[in-house]
């Protein structure tokens, strides 16, 4: 992901959800990346450029132990 997308993304989440959240690249992987708030690993955002037009997919998994 580009760094321009990751300022991009890292803004809207930061004002969407919390200031807290940090947008980061992943290592070796050039088409999403994680999303922290802190030191905790919240999901990963992928690139959707299907048809043509790009969006972004925000995925977060909640472990029954965590509810």
């Amino acid at each position: 992901m580009k760094p321009e997308e990751l300022k991009k993304l890292d803004a809207y989440f930061k004002k969407t959800l919390n200031p807290q959240i940090v947008v980061k690249a992943r290592p070796r992987k050039d088409d999403s990346a994680e999303v922290y708030l802190g030191d905790e690993f919240l999901g990963v955002v992928y690139i959707d450029d299907e048809d043509g037009d790009r969006s972004y997919n925000f995925s977060m998994a909640i472990l029954d132990v965590d509810l």
